[in-house]
């Protein structure tokens, strides 16, 4: 059983369908596995091992009876923790939600689960999802699987560790400006961010409903991939045969290269070689929108968010981490017009963005460009905490406000990864490319 712990999701679902594998065993050696682990108080807010056992069992008995609903149907998943569970608190990481109990699933939860999914327990993250270091002291900082004293990324932290540390086979998480692949790439594990609106966020506690998605974090492109038709109760789409011949790639330079870490520039470097050795014709491109783009992040990022949550902040101001307070009541800083003509610019650059990548499989970049940082110099340093928030949410924030779909997948550098980006509603299209590019860095 020890086995499973470290076994895809795709695989544990193929076992259950061979009958090797009951779910009812599987559910409860993974919440034994995260009770008894050392950094589980770090990891989860909450193990859910009433629902899960009752889901296993369900499993179980559809399994017997040949009767399954998915290739993921008894398959445990971990939950951020902004997700609302029925009966089970949700507070995304926050004071400001503490004892909050909804009386439903959120949509994406309640598909999956009537896809087989067992949940098995919610997981810290960010305050709000309002930081990608996952550094968070109002709950609790989730650790790097390669160093308990640097952060995870955030804000889907724990997330990403549940899968690292091998006390998930599958997480779920949301990402608004690098939420699911910031840690994905920190924790080595493969993330992927959906576009915009394809997933339901409904009973999702909010950051920026504009830029909100849901995506997994795994550990392959298949395990993303039958997530992905979990959440959407789908059949997941056939990868076999994927190649990167006659592939075409786009090596973004522009803004994406600039101030590398010596580790996630190295890392890059050798992913790119390895695609072009596998058949992939690859050039360099320039988009000036990208950075006029991102000069218009304050509007649309920080003016939602406060107009968000601006009621229950300011009741309260006094529960939250600094830190993210500040970045919330930045967006008093914008007007109305200041909002709207943000968007009007955007979906213009958007415009002229899709019609510069379309010929391309995808737009390539560096997943991060830093390496995770030390927990006690965040606490240390305010204005460094500022700058690596920043600096790590860089590289990903390019495919939220382009209105991409995107894919990291780790590389043999630790903590270092390589992003596919391509057009909106393209998910299928790039898991499958994310197939082959996995298995030419392997």
């Amino acid at each position: 059983m020890q086995d499973w712990l470290k076994m895809s999701a795709a695989a544990l679902g193929l076992g259950i369908e061979a009958g090797e594998i009951d779910p009812v065993d599987l559910a409860q050696t993974y919440l034994d596995a995260a009770s008894a682990h050392p950094m589980s108080h770090r990891i989860y807010a909450r193990l859910t091992p009433e629902r899960a056992m009752a889901e296993a069992a369900a499993a179980s008995a559809r399994a017997k009876a040949g009767q399954r609903l998915s290739a993921l149907d008894g398959v445990p998943i971990s939950w951020k923790d902004l997700f609302d569970t029925a009966g089970i608190a949700t507070e995304a990481g926050s004071a400001l939600l503490k004892d909050r109990v909804p009386s439903a699933d959120a949509e994406v939860l309640r598909v999956s689960t009537m896809m087989g999914t067992v949940c098995i327990g919610k997981t810290h993250m960010s305050e709000l999802a309002f930081s990608g270091l996952g550094y968070n002291p109002v709950t609790e900082t989730s650790p790097c699987v390669h160093d308990p004293d640097t952060v995870s990324g955030g804000s889907s932290s724990g997330a990403a560790s549940s899968v690292a540390h091998d006390i998930a086979p599958l997480a779920i998480g949301s990402d608004t400006g690098g939420s699911v692949r910031l840690p994905a790439v920190w924790n080595d594990l493969v993330g992927l961010k959906t576009t915009a609106g394809r997933i339901s966020l409904k009973g999702v506690v909010p950051l920026v409903k504009s830029f909100d998605t849901v995506g997994p974090l795994a550990r392959t492109v298949e395990d993303a991939a039958l997530a992905l038709a979990a959440l959407e109760g789908t059949v997941a789409r056939d990868l076999r045969g994927a190649s990167l011949k006659d592939a075409r790639f786009a090596v973004l330079k522009t803004l994406a290269l600039d101030d590398l870490e010596p580790e996630p520039r190295a890392a890059f470097e050798g992913a790119v070689a390895k695609l072009k050795v596998a058949g992939a014709d690859i050039v360099e491109i320039e988009a000036p929108e990208v950075i006029e783009a991102i000069s218009h992040a304050g509007p649309l990022y920080p003016g939602e968010a406060y107009g968000m949550w601006r009621t229950e902040i300011e009741a309260n101001p006094g529960v939250m981490f600094q830190q993210v307070l500040g970045r919330f009541r930045a967006g008093a800083n914008f007007s109305a017009p200041d909002y709207v003509a943000a968007w009007e610019t955007l979906n213009a650059l958007r415009e002229t963005w899709n019609a510069r990548i379309a010929a391309y499989d995808a737009v390539l970049i560096p997943s991060c460009a830093i390496l995770p940082p030390k927990i006690a110099d965040l606490e240390a340093d305010e204005a460094f905490y500022v700058e690596r928030n920043l600096t790590a949410l860089r590289n990903t924030r390019i495919g939220n406000l382009m209105g991409c779909c995107a894919l990291t997948l780790p590389t043999d550098v630790p903590s270092c990864g390589i992003m596919l980006n391509t057009l909106p509603m393209q998910e299928e299209r790039l898991l499958r490319i994310g197939t082959a590019v996995e298995a030419a860095l392997a």
